[in-house]
């Protein structure tokens, strides 16, 4: 950093500030004080006694008159140190990217030569270019970037540079800015360019690399859940991006630890994107990893972002469904088989049959009374909703308040499955209304019967969503659901809510609001709510029997489940969302704490702590917001810095409980070569800061426009006369000295 030197004052002296209004105060109160002071005089005799206080009374009134036009000492100053300039080179990954061209004759006289962007600019980095301006100008040559964990260049932060350059170097006169103008990190530049311009420090850009990105295909991302159970299909997204100009026929293969290998068709356009998945059926339980690899193509120069891993635990499974109806529908009949069979699942039923004097019913699975305590509700994964309400002793507006509380602070899920006698609405008096995802009509609680039989139309949403994963491939399952026997009848739904997914639609039914929404999804504080408008379900079975029924049921606990079986233990639970982050992306915690006699934890020391790739740790503290202490609820947020798998471990101070659980972030360590430069960030700081832009081949006439540069205007102090102190001191003085000099004359 450079030191200041003594400033040298070039100037000083007296200024004045006056307005019209001012000077003709001051001239009537010269005028009038003037004409007091003669009479005052004259009265005396002409004592000259009496003539020195007159006089002091009028040296008041010209000092009252001066202050009136703001009066100030103003000192110009230039400082003795040379004026600065600071050189900031970009020196981060993306300026490895070999996309700019030479222009001049290559050692073997073969023309223009590709250079990566850091060596394009490189020769600003270099002493002996500045050695034109030294005699004029201190220059400061300072590379910037990101640094990660290992110390290596992590990102660009264009903000930071550009903000701290004016606190380092005294007198800065500009700033030489070379970048490919690629920010992942920071503030937006042009903040700084802003703050850099009410300073009067211009900034001259020089723009590296290509708009056009390098012939690349890459794994963009690996979005596969954290966790899977052993004997089921496992569901693999991954999404592509193409710089080639061309279209390509890519063999995606994936690569799973346990052995087992797939490979998949995708046609991938020319500059764009495409998301497809691949199903793996895992065998044994234990911690696995998963590989997304894609062959280098002809002509990509960037091969190795060409695949991604990602982590994943297999595990047994053993969910608690709870099934809350009031009539035996076919259904529920269907339903309650599906479930009991699954051997993934522990299924209770509980059946509120009007005209019965009992409730419950005479299996194996039934339960005589809603659960009605925290602690029996709370061992529940999913909820089934029947045609169930608050009539004919069926559920309380305790129970609601329950259901509503086990979904949003316990990560449970909540299906709701109307039916003709319309006891969901009496629902909309209970806390549940908030978690509905649909708007009812009251007009008809029955619903809607039709002679002929409707069908679900699968939206956007549905053809890429889990839930609606009756078949394979994205053509085959919008077959199958075409295919499906329909349906005849389905509840009073007008709209779904703001926030809601509809996953289908009535294939001809629609109001004012547009088609009728069949299958609507939506996430409620920690856990997920369905909405099924339909309880002709069962029909699927015919001619394929259990096929496509027990599938579709199957996966939706298994997605309303999810988030509780992350990372589980005997008195602790531990959520996290999103599943795998982005580097930077926020991460939620939510944990559920229990003491040693499970009772929910009001209130304690929760804590986690995480540990990066790298080793480097840091310690998250959770709280328990609001009523959430009634759940044992305690929550808190991170924001992942690199990425790979972190390990989390939950405790709680006062219980001494300790939970390990691992999170994997996506990304890569910083920036990557391969991306467009953008140019135009450049150019707006250069244009916002009255600066210019110089492309790498003309760096002479950078020099010439810094040496044609205005001196630094001095510095100007200005001393207030009419606001000091002092000024203020003397003229209540010089008044208290005529008031003395009156009495010693005996005139008061």
């Amino acid at each position: 950093m450079t030191l200041p030197l003594e400033p040298v004052t070039i100037a000083s002296g007296l200024r004045f500030h006056p307005s019209l209004w001012s000077v003709g105060i001051s001239l009537l109160l010269l005028a009038a004080m003037a004409a007091v002071c003669l009479l005052g005089w004259w009265r005396s005799g002409f004592r000259p006694a009496v003539g020195g206080l007159e006089l002091l009374r009028l040296a008041v009134a010209v000092i009252v008159a001066l202050l009136l036009n703001q009066p100030e000492w103003v000192t110009q100053q230039r400082p003795s140190a040379k004026p600065s300039i600071a050189v900031l080179l970009d020196d981060s990954r993306s300026m490895d990217t070999i996309d700019a061209v030479e222009s001049s004759v290559g050692d073997r006289g073969e023309g223009p030569v590709a250079v990566s962007r850091r060596e394009s600019v490189a020769e600003i980095g270099e002493a002996s270019f500045w050695k034109p301006l030294e005699q004029r100008f201190e220059i400061h040559i300072e590379p910037f970037s990101l640094v990660n964990a290992e110390g290596a260049s992590g990102g660009s932060d264009l903000f930071s540079p550009l903000d701290a350059a004016p606190k380092r170097h005294a007198n800065l006169r500009a700033i030489v800015l070379a970048s490919d103008g690629d920010w992942n990190a920071g503030q937006p530049p042009v903040r700084a360019a802003t703050a850099l311009r009410l300073s009067g420090v211009p900034v001259f850009v020089v723009p590296a690399g290509s708009t056009i990105p390098l012939p690349d295909v890459s794994v963009a991302s690996l979005d596969c859940a954290v966790s899977g159970v052993v004997g089921k299909p496992f569901r693999i997204p991954f999404t592509l991006q193409s710089t080639l100009p061309r279209e390509e026929s890519l063999t995606v293969a994936v690569d799973t630890s346990d052995g087992q290998s797939f490979t998949k068709q995708v046609r991938l356009a020319s500059m764009g994107r495409s998301t497809e998945w691949i199903h793996w059926t895992p065998a044994s339980v234990g911690d696995f990893t998963v590989t997304i690899r894609v062959p280098p193509q002809p002509g990509e120069l960037l091969a190795d972002n060409n695949q991604r891993t990602a982590p994943v635990v297999i595990r047994r499974e053993k969910l608690r469904v709870l099934v809350v109806e009031s009539l035996p529908r076919w259904e529920y009949r269907y339903l309650r088989n599906a479930l009991s069979r699954d051997p993934g699942v522990e299924l209770s039923c509980l059946l509120f049959h009007p005209g019965l004097s009992r409730v419950g019913g005479g299996n194996k699975d039934s339960i005589q009374k809603f659960p009605g305590s925290l602690e029996e509700l709370a061992a529940f994964d999913v909820v089934f909703l029947g045609d169930v309400g608050l009539d004919d002793g069926q559920l309380t507006a305790e129970d609601c308040r329950l259901l509503k509380e086990l979904v949003e602070y316990q990560a449970s899920g909540v299906v709701f499955m109307p039916g003709w006698l319309g006891k969901e609405m009496s629902l909309g008096e209970t806390p549940l209304v908030d978690l509905l995802p649909v708007v009812l009509d009251e007009s008809r609680p029955e619903g809607t019967g039709t002679s002929l039989p409707g069908r679900f139309a699968l939206t956007d949403k549905g053809r890429g969503s889990v839930l609606a994963r009756l078949a394979d491939s994205e053509e085959e399952n919008v077959s199958v659901w075409e295919s499906l026997p329909g349906f005849q009848w389905y509840a009073p739904v007008l709209r779904a809510k703001a926030g809601a997914e509809v996953l289908a639609v009535h294939d001809d039914a629609a109001n004012e609001y547009g088609r009728i929404p069949l299958l609507v999804t939506r996430s409620f504080g920690a856990g997920k709510v369905l909405f099924m408008a339909t309880d002709g379900a069962w029909r699927w079975r015919k001619g394929v029997e259990d096929k496509y029924h027990y599938r579709f049921w199957g996966q939706v606990v298994r997605w309303m489940a999810y988030r509780r079986t992350m990372a589980k233990g005997e008195r602790m639970r531990l959520l996290f969302s999103p599943e795998q982050p982005e580097v930077g992306q926020v991460v939620s915690l939510d944990a559920n704490v229990s003491d040693g006699v499970g009772e929910p934890v009001q209130s304690g020391t929760v804590t986690v702590l995480i540990t990066a790739p790298s080793g480097a740790t840091e310690t998250v503290r959770l709280f328990a917001p609001g009523e959430q202490g009634a759940w044992g609820v305690f929550s808190g947020s991170f924001t992942p810095r690199e990425p790979g798998s972190h390990t989390m471990v939950l405790a709680c101070a006062e219980t001494g409980d300790r939970l390990e659980a691992g999170l994997f972030v996506q990304g890569t360590p910083g920036e990557s070569p391969g991306g467009a430069a953008r140019p135009d960030v450049l150019e707006e700081i250069a244009r916002l800061t009255h600066g210019s832009t110089a492309t790498p081949d003309a760096l002479q006439e950078l020099l010439v426009k810094l040496r044609d540069l205005p001196e630094n205007p001095p510095d100007v102090r200005r001393e207030r006369l009419w606001a000091h102190p002092l000024a203020l001191a003397t003229v209540v003085g010089l008044l208290g000295l005529f008031w003395v000099g009156r009495k010693w004359q005996g005139l008061v």
